[in-house]
């Protein structure tokens, strides 16, 4: 049977840069790598990559991007829907979580990202918009339209929104410093579901 290739997009060299920096970065960390070395990996020159990215801080920076990116977004419209259901708007905000935190592919990014964050402002500035601005956006609002239709108890929904997040954010650590020393992360693959259905418990009318 012939092969059909007329579905098979060609992978863009921006897209080729990122793949080829990440695993870089894994292997290397941020300092050992360079753009030269990223260049030599996609089989381009070093000039060519500059026609995608300024500098290596861009190319991390857009890596990251993924990393601590929400786990999902939603409109202003869908948000309400979802979050009129209750209970099932968290455990669904929740495992997109978990699936992010058990991802291998960006084990090694991820403790990079950890470790760099202390020394790049520009990195720092980007967490804060792009993972803890954006989720607590998302789950106050949803908290907030939970609290106006007597799902849960009525309160403050930022601080709220804090408290479930803190504990998401610190389970991924844990499986995140689990992994660095080879350890099993079995016991932590219920905590996700388990953090739901606790915090549900202490909120819910």
């Amino acid at each position: 049977m012939t092969e059909n290739t007329t579905s098979l997009k060609p992978t863009s060299t921006k897209a080729k840069i990122l793949k080829e920096a990440k695993a870089l970065f894994s292997e290397l960390g941020y300092k050992g790598s360079s753009v030269r070395k990223i260049a030599a990996n996609v089989g381009i020159r070093e000039s060519a990559l500059y026609n995608h990215f300024k500098n290596k801080e861009d190319i991390f920076l857009q890596i990251t991007k993924d990393i601590f990116a929400s786990p999902f977004s939603f409109s202003g419209e869908s948000i309400q829907e979802a979050a009129l259901k209750g209970k099932p708007f968290l455990k669904k905000y929740t495992m997109q979580y978990k699936l992010l935190a058990f991802d291998k592919s960006n084990e090694s990014m991820f403790r990079i990202l950890l470790i760099e964050l202390f020394q790049n402002d520009v990195l720092r500035e980007q967490f804060i918009s792009d993972f803890h601005d954006k989720n607590i956006k998302i789950l106050s609002e949803g908290f907030f339209i939970m609290m106006q239709n007597d799902l849960i108890k009525s309160g403050d929904p930022m601080l709220v929104s804090y408290e479930f997040l803190s504990t998401l954010f610190y389970i991924r650590l844990q499986v995140t410093l689990l992994r660095f020393d080879s350890l099993s992360t079995n016991a932590l693959s219920t905590q996700f579901e388990k953090h739901v259905d606790f915090f549900w418990e202490s909120i819910k009318v």
